[in-house]
């Protein structure tokens, strides 16, 4: 059997990235670390998120991204904006869901809420 514990992000800045993927989350910081930082849904709760310290500039699409589902597109696309997310074109064409990419250019979509589904 195995556990799903975390995915690991490089990050120019761990810290920095891994706040605001906390307060974007609404999750718990776990390790502080500078350059290891990780982040869960609470502090006994897995899977989370660990963000490691990578100088190596990103240069093409992300070959693994989250896929989050709200309760309410439209609201969770302007809070990410209001955050610092940006929207991003990686040749999606027309779809459902919206394509973002957090303060380091990591892309993530914001799908259509279960209701809409």
């Amino acid at each position: 059997m195995l556990k799903w514990e975390q995915v690991a992000v490089d990050a120019h800045d761990p810290a920095t990235l891994g706040m605001w993927w906390a307060q974007a989350l609404g999750w718990v910081v776990v390790d502080d670390d500078p350059n290891v930082f990780e982040i869960r849904p609470a502090t006994d709760q897995f899977p989370g998120l660990m963000f490691l310290s990578n100088p190596d500039a990103k240069s093409v699409k992300n070959r693994l991204h989250l896929d989050l589902r709200p309760d309410d597109q439209d609201r969770e696309v302007a809070r990410f904006l209001s955050l610092g997310a940006t929207r991003v074109d990686v040749g999606q064409g027309d779809v459902t869901w919206v394509v973002l990419q957090d303060p380091e250019g990591n892309e993530f979509c914001v799908l259509r809420s279960d209701q809409d589904a």
